[in-house]
């Protein structure tokens, strides 16, 4: 259910154009948030909603409304029940939304991967938000996360070395630590084109993405992945 939920998030980011750092974001007070209560699977959406509700207003993106909301959940819940979310959220978390997720290392750390390679910094954004499918990776510290999207962007492209010196330094990881989550990612590629829930696979498949999610899985090559 979580899965399904954010699929249906990423489609409404990219429809919306939110902020990147949005969607991270989100997933981070959703997960919070059901750490700390329970929440019966009707609600489900609807924790999603004011999450992202919330976090559009604090980053001053595009500034959904709620109307904008209840149309797009093809009116399954009022504008009171949202609202009232939205609020227990907040209540709940103490207003404490922001903390650093993986889009804040990703941005450093594509840079250290090859500034200006377009289509490895595509790809590699592709895999942080293929991660936020994958409910194993949601206790692993943000800063792997994103150094893993990063490796496993350059085994999908075959850039060499797979990890450089640079690299090493400024995520401060070694190949090693980052064989398990990698190998998750590619994994996750793999299995993508068949996969029901496929919004991030759309959403790169786009020119816009330069067509990443269609490039080849590292399923057996680097042997590192295999």
């Amino acid at each position: 259910m979580r899965a399904i939920l954010i699929d249906w998030l990423v489609e409404v980011g990219h429809k919306f154009e939110l902020m990147p750092e949005s969607m991270y974001l989100t997933m981070y007070v959703i997960d919070r948030f059901l750490s700390l209560q329970a929440v019966p699977r009707r609600e489900l959406q609807l924790v999603g909603m004011a999450a992202m509700l919330d976090l559009d207003h604090l980053l001053v993106s595009v500034c959904l409304s709620v109307d904008d909301f209840i149309s797009i959940a093809d009116y399954s819940y009022s504008r009171q029940q949202i609202l009232s979310m939205e609020k227990n959220i907040l209540n709940s978390m103490a207003w404490n939304l922001t903390v650093p997720t993986p889009y804040v290392f990703l941005v450093r750390f594509a840079k250290a991967a090859g500034s200006g390679d377009k289509e490895l910094e595509h790809m590699i954004f592709f895999f942080a938000e293929m991660a936020l499918m994958e409910y194993g990776l949601v206790t692993v510290r943000p800063s792997l996360v994103a150094a893993s999207a990063v490796y496993a962007a350059r085994c999908t492209l075959k850039r060499s070395p797979v990890w450089t010196e640079t690299l090493k330094h400024h995520t401060g990881f070694a190949e090693p630590q980052l064989l398990e989550p990698a190998k998750v990612l590619v994994m996750a590629h793999a299995a993508a084109p068949e996969c029901k829930l496929k919004a991030i696979y759309k959403k790169y498949s786009c020119e816009q993405y330069g067509r990443v999610s269609l490039r080849p899985p590292a399923v057996a090559a680097p042997q590192r992945l295999a």
